[in-house]
């Protein structure tokens, strides 16, 4: 008969080798299964990266409201510094004008009571007193006066000054922080287009190339010059955002290399000798408003709720606008943004 004795059990070493191995295939499954998933589509991509883009214009345009009322904190500042500087003068020759007359009593015996108001700690306090007891000379009384109204204007100036520099201290946390989150979002976006293999990038670009085609009158060059029917300003603004066809967009930028929307828009009407504020919300406020179907050329037009994009309209439906980061000034119908109009503003 054959032996049926039971086998014996692995050793813990044994054990510890089929573990080991166990860990192993499970990883490798997971690895598999990890690398197994699908890679996004080159249409999802591209939805993300504009709805991406989309974001960070409006961000953008708090971004330039910020920039804007930084600049005007920081140069309220400066004009408040001068106004404190000079009233530090003034006051120091009304001191030295009193110290002199000090030093004129007390070589003749004495020094007037009132004098004394330059060395007292309550200037209003001591003039009331020494006035009812009429011991200040008329001469002396409007030295006096000129001192403690002095006084209370660089006070005053101080205290404003203060305040406009804590009020800038917080819009530069607000700019620092638009700044980072514009960022994040086109690092996003250009995350997204990296991940793609070479042939969907060229994919992408050239839907992008052809929507852009589609979108310029059918033409593949745009109009070198404004040929419209419009006269005075209005022509020269138009004759201007002509003229910047086909030139980056660029956040925060005015010009002349680059534009953002309101950089643009603001720019072209700068031209016509007309002073926009800088962002699209503060331009739809600056301008007589225009229903759509009253636009004309030379008027502004904006989209989305906020009013964060803006364009200058050129007539038969299209506009002038700088889209987003990534692309260039151009030409395209009103009806193409993905926003609604909201309607135009006439300058």
């Amino acid at each position: 008969m054959g032996s049926h004795r039971k086998p014996n059990p692995p050793s813990r070493a044994r054990m510890a080798v089929l573990t080991t191995a166990m860990a192993g295939t499970a990883a490798l499954a997971s690895t598999v299964s990890a690398h197994a998933e699908p890679a996004p589509s080159p249409d999802a991509v591209k939805a993300r990266v504009d709805a991406l883009n989309e974001e960070a214009e409006a961000s953008i345009e708090k971004y330039n409201g910020f920039k804007e009322k930084q600049q005007q904190l920081r140069t309220g500042a400066d004009r408040i510094q001068e106004r404190v500087a000079d009233g530090q003068t003034r006051l120091n020759e009304l001191r030295t004008e009193l110290g002199v007359l000090a030093g004129e009593q007390y070589r003749n015996g004495g020094v007037d009571p009132a004098v004394q108001l330059m060395f007292s700690s309550s200037p209003d306090s001591y003039l009331t007193q020494a006035s009812m007891q009429g011991q200040v000379a008329t001469s002396q009384t409007e030295l006096l006066k000129q001192l403690q109204g002095e006084q209370r204007r660089l006070d005053q100036d101080r205290t404003e000054a203060a305040a406009s520099l804590a009020q800038l201290e917080v819009t530069d946390a607000a700019l620092a922080a638009e700044k980072k989150g514009i960022q994040n979002k086109l690092a996003q976006a250009q995350a997204l287009l990296n991940k793609l293999s070479a042939a969907d990038r060229a994919k992408v670009n050239a839907q992008e190339a052809a929507a852009r085609a589609s979108r310029v009158s059918g033409r593949s060059e745009p109009a070198p010059a404004y040929q419209g029917p419009v006269t005075g300003r209005a022509a020269e603004a138009l004759k201007f955002a002509y003229a910047q066809l086909g030139k980056p967009y660029v956040w925060g930028a005015t010009g002349p290399s680059g534009f953002d929307c309101s950089g643009l828009t603001g720019a072209a009407w700068k031209a016509a000798g007309v002073s926009l504020p800088r962002v699209s919300q503060a331009q739809w406020n600056a301008g007589r408003r225009i229903a759509r179907a009253d636009l004309q050329p030379g008027d502004l037009v904006y989209f989305y709720a906020d009013l964060h994009h803006v364009g200058i309209y050129i007539g038969d439906g299209k506009m002038i606008h700088a889209p987003r980061t990534g692309k260039n000034v151009e030409i395209l119908p009103i009806d193409s943004m993905d926003g609604p109009v909201m309607g135009g503003t006439r300058h």
